[in-house]
């Protein structure tokens, strides 16, 4: 299941996810994605408008169909560089600690991506 277009989308959603990982966005998180999302898309973008699209698509998406879409997205976006994905991986792990408290549900997701991550890295064709 892919629902992304671009690569910039999906890491959006991974932020998200990252936020809502201990079941919850709290404002510290919220603060830290708005500012890392306006790197992500042109200068020009609606970032309020795309920060409320990006949330109610990321609630409209099945908790028990996230992992899967994850990780098919992963392997849709093949062709992104190791270092890019890495830069991801580490942007939420600003996530999870802006809050000033990093739960074990947020641990869990984090351990996931880099899983994710890093079997990618390891396609032959990388």
């Amino acid at each position: 299941m892919v629902i992304h277009d671009n690569f910039s989308d999906f890491v959006f959603f991974l932020y998200l996810h990252m936020a809502h990982a201990d079941g919850k966005i709290h404002a510290q998180e919220e603060q830290v994605v708005r500012a890392k999302i306006s790197k992500l898309f042109p200068e020009g973008t609606d970032l309020n408008q795309k920060f409320e699209a990006g949330l109610q698509q990321y609630q409209g998406v099945k908790k028990e169909d996230l992992q899967e879409l994850i990780r098919d997205t992963f392997q849709h976006f093949e062709s992104v560089k190791f270092s890019t994905k890495y830069k991801v991986y580490t942007d939420m792990y600003d996530i999870i600690n802006s809050d000033g408290k990093v739960d074990e549900r947020e641990t869990s997701a984090l351990e996931q991506l880099r899983q994710l991550i890093q079997a990618g890295s390891e396609q032959p064709n990388q």
